[in-house]
């Protein structure tokens, strides 16, 4: 599965695949029950995990690019839990992306990004494939 097959619900807990498209909204299959339902885009916004990044000083830093080096440093530096408080949040955020943009990020930002990796490692969906794989085959 590629970080581009998961996406974000708005009013939906949790991560779900994309199972399909309708013009009228988008068929989610849960990762966790395998359950598909259907969800309208007139009640929900949809948020690729591809195309999620976290500002920085300079520009952005893709969801992935983050979620790897928090995969790196987990031995050493573990995420810590979502009822941390937040300096300690941003203290730990600091160490995984240096360079994050005090202003535009937000201490639900965080908590979001350590949320997702927790599930997606949790559900042995985390490293994904990559992505140039797919590019490949569907010039092919």
């Amino acid at each position: 599965m590629t970080i581009d097959e998961i996406v974000a619900v708005s009013g939906l807990p949790g991560l779900y695949k994309i199972a399909g498209s309708r013009s009228n909204g988008m068929i989610i299959e849960d990762i966790v029950t395998g359950k598909s339902k259907f969800a309208s885009m007139r009640k929900h916004q949809f948020t690729p995990l591809g195309t999620v990044a976290i500002y920085t000083n300079e520009d952005a830093t893709e969801i992935n690019t983050v979620f790897e080096t928090i995969a790196e440093q987990e031995a050493t530096n573990p995420p810590p839990p979502l009822a941390t408080p937040k300096p300690e949040l941003f203290k730990y955020f600091s160490t995984i992306l240096p360079d994050y943009d005090q202003d535009q990020v937000m201490v639900s930002d965080v908590k979001k990004v350590i949320k997702w990796y927790n599930f997606l490692k949790k559900h042995n969906l985390f490293p994904f494939e990559a992505r140039s794989e797919e590019g490949a085959s569907e010039e092919e």
